[in-house]
């Protein structure tokens, strides 16, 4: 990986993911992507971290409790497993370490819902995926192309901003 600023670095992905994200054609994953593309900053590509991250989208896709709780949105599931890496650095995270991970989350979470009026998937994209026919809706009405990922490139961004000081510290 370059010794190029993690900023530069960070500028650059989103700029590629501005041109191409929303006309990428394919099974898109919003969570895969959000988390993928923090990685691929960092220069951890494997495909092993996309296929884990697959299942996070669509509300952990299309989840729905029987109490009537609905799944995150993948950006924010993705984000949270890129702020996960980005704090632990490239070494096991210590104990101590780990309230400190779930308050950047925590704090990345509240933000995206203040941003976007919602966590859930279902209320975000307008789709239910926990019947095929909502996936087939959203993919007829180019949800994707349209909205969706407006939020990658937004969780990535926030994600930079979150753990800017991680990122100097841990990853430069």
């Amino acid at each position: 990986m370059s010794k190029k600023d993690i900023n530069l670095r960070f500028d650059e992905k989103i700029k590629e993911m501005e041109k191409t994200l929303a006309h990428r054609k394919g099974a898109n994953n919003c969570a895969a992507s959000t988390f993928t593309s923090v990685l691929d900053v960092l220069g951890m590509e494997n495909y092993s971290y996309y296929n884990l991250s697959i299942p996070l989208a669509g509300g952990f896709g299309g989840f729905k409790s029987v109490k009537g709780w609905k799944g995150p949105c993948g950006a924010v599931c993705g984000a949270c497993a890129a702020i996960g890496i980005v704090m632990g650095g490239q070494e096991r995270t210590t104990d101590e370490d780990i309230p400190k991970i779930y308050l950047k989350a925590a704090k990345y979470v509240q933000n995206f819902e203040k941003e976007f009026g919602s966590v859930s998937c279902e209320e975000l994209c307008g789709h239910d995926f926990s019947d095929p026919n909502g996936y087939i809706a959203y993919v007829k009405n180019k949800v994707w192309e349209n909205k969706c990922y407006k939020y990658i490139i937004w969780a990535v961004n926030e994600v930079r901003k979150i753990t800017k000081r991680e990122l100097k510290k841990k990853w430069e």
